[in-house]
């Protein structure tokens, strides 16, 4: 299963980048170029919208290289959350896309009660799960179908189909930042797990460490 998640985040393409560093909320120059950041909480921005990432603190970074390709890796990059001495490593996009994708992806608390109809049990509060792969050997009532989370194509007054919105998996795989042998300038998304109420942050820095040097910024 693990090999299905993580295949799926070879495709990321980014967001589409600034002009310079400095027109992001937050930058920084270094040795061999400039990182420019913004924070963007529990929402992940597309062009067709804003959707709300649950668990995860998103950051658009941009990077800008004097010297270019260079080798990109999320790990460059960590989270410190409120000035503690532990930091956050951001998520694959695959991982992520697949939380998104399935319901039952992690466990999560449920507040469940206990019923019955006649001979029948019945439990509510008891979320569905969806077949994560072509041939789950779960039981099938463990795998009962859910309603699709990309709504139909809409259609205007003319009656002509208009094109039905990106599901939000893929939309987390398109816009992730990019990994490999990349010319700069790239910006893209990183996904860092966070569950915690985002009233509860006082302050959060981004730590960047890699080929263009390294950097500490300060997300508003």
């Amino acid at each position: 299963m693990a090999a299905v998640v993580v295949c799926a985040c070879g495709w990321a393409q980014g967001t589409k980048p600034k002009a310079g560093a400095a027109e992001y909320p937050t930058h920084a120059e270094m040795k061999d170029g400039a990182i420019g950041a913004e924070n963007l909480g529990h929402s992940l921005s597309a062009a067709k919208g804003v959707t709300l990432v649950r668990d995860y603190l998103v950051v658009e970074v941009a990077l800008y290289a004097k010297n270019v390709p260079i080798k990109m890796r999320n790990e460059q990059f960590l989270l410190r959350v409120n000035g503690k001495k532990a930091v956050i490593g951001p998520q694959t996009a695959g991982m992520v896309a697949a939380s998104l994708k399935y319901p039952d992806w992690e466990s999560r608390p449920t507040l469940m009660a206990a019923g019955g109809v006649g001979n029948a049990g019945v439990i509510f509060g008891q979320p569905d799960p969806v077949e994560r792969f072509p041939g789950d050997r779960r039981p099938i009532e463990q795998r009962r179908p859910v309603p699709n989370p990309v709504p139909p194509a809409p259609t205007d007054s003319s009656g002509v189909e208009q094109q039905a919105p990106e599901p939000v998996e893929d939309v987390v795989n398109h816009l992730a930042l990019p990994e490999g042998d990349i010319r700069p300038p790239v910006s893209g998304y990183l996904f860092f797990p966070f569950k915690d109420k985002l009233k509860s942050v006082k302050t959060l820095d981004l730590l960047y460490e890699g080929p263009l040097g390294a950097a500490t910024l300060r997300l508003p």
